[in-house]
């Protein structure tokens, strides 16, 4: 990695108290991200997956201060000569700075206000960042409706007139509307049918190309982050387990959750046979996590030193970093195909 990226995270926490009684006595912690760390470059997407409850969201709202973290530090290049420490910022400080940044929802029926119409929608950015009003931010979100390929003439309708991929869009052109640096994704297919999953997919790579942007892109769905990342870091209760090079994790996988993931991704080969992992229990309670590593209640192949010591985030080869105490050792199974190389 280069010494200085657009986003640099290091030590990220975030604890939700646990509440009891009546006078609501704080009586533990529910550790929601869990001293991570991660950085992306400029143009680059990083894929974060892992289950529901992992996670993945939180760390996110964290990065945007849409949720202020308990601990650590997030490291964000503004412009080629300014970098500040989103943690640290106050309320006014951040109005200026969250231009540079912004997000796209998971779900395009909720995350449009249905009483507004896609002019006010697109262009609340551009009037928050005090960059357009009047005639010019109507004229740049008509632009913006031409980038993400909807109709300018469309502006003034409401949510409820569009389809989900049409709604998605609209909330990509929010996403752009203030040419951001940093676009964290949300799961933002995730609510779509495949072969709109597709276009949107392909209509965030062209972006990516057009205007330099990088992302974090958050999915549960692996073969979904295969097609757009460059790098993808996998969580597991909090934390993260492995970070690798695309064509590294997906092919050489070293920690056995990742493994597991990887046996769950649909192949689009019927005549591939797939060995199914299927994981014993649940996710862990991360208001509870068990000692030792997190995951190895459900690892077939963890050892008595699995439950008493956390293994640590460690590199294992070249740019595939890894927390599993075995994982030189391990021979596991990676992805049976190349992906969805035809989206």
């Amino acid at each position: 990695m280069s010494a200085q990226p657009l986003l640099k995270v290091e030590g990220l926490k975030k604890y939700f108290p646990v509440e009891k009684g009546f006078l609501r006595r704080v009586v533990g912690q529910v550790k929601a991200v869990d001293d991570i760390s991660l950085e992306i470059q400029a143009g680059e997407t990083l894929g974060l997956v892992g289950e529901s409850g992992s996670g993945k969201t939180t760390v996110g709202r964290c990065i945007l201060r849409a949720l202020d973290p308990t601990e650590g530090s997030i490291q964000f290049q503004i412009d080629d000569e300014t970098t500040v420490n989103m943690a640290q910022l106050s309320k006014r400080e951040l109005r200026d700075v969250r231009r540079h940044a912004n997000m796209i929802f998971q779900d395009p029926f909720y995350s449009l206000d249905p009483r507004w119409t896609i002019l006010d929608i697109v262009g609340e950015p551009l009037k928050l960042a005090k960059l357009a009003q009047g005639k010019e931010l109507e004229k740049r979100v008509a632009h913006l409706m031409d980038v993400v390929g909807l109709e300018a003439k469309h502006l003034r309708r409401y949510p409820h007139a569009f389809s989900g991929g049409q709604r998605q869009r609209i909330g990509v052109a929010r996403a752009l509307a203030t040419n951001p640096r940093l676009i964290i994704a949300d799961e933002p297919v995730s609510a779509l049918d495949v072969s709109t999953q597709a276009q949107i997919l392909n209509l965030l790579n062209d972006l990516q190309s057009e205007f330099g942007l990088s992302y974090l892109f958050i999915a549960h769905d692996l073969s979904v982050v295969e097609h757009i990342s460059d790098r993808v870091a996998v969580m597991y209760v909090g934390k993260l387990v492995e970070v690798a090079q695309k064509e590294q994790l997906f092919f050489f996988p070293k920690h056995p959750y990742t493994e597991a993931l990887l046996s769950a991704s649909p192949t689009p080969d019927p005549d591939i046979e797939k060995n199914r992992i299927i994981l014993p229990g649940e996710i862990a309670n991360p208001a509870d996590p068990p000692a030792g590593c997190y995951f190895h209640p459900r690892c077939r192949y963890a050892q008595a030193r699995c439950q008493e010591e956390e293994p640590q985030l460690r590199e294992i080869s070249p740019g595939q970093w890894a927390s599993c105490h075995f994982a030189e050792e391990l021979d596991l199974a990676g992805a049976p195909h190349p992906g969805l190389q035809n989206l």
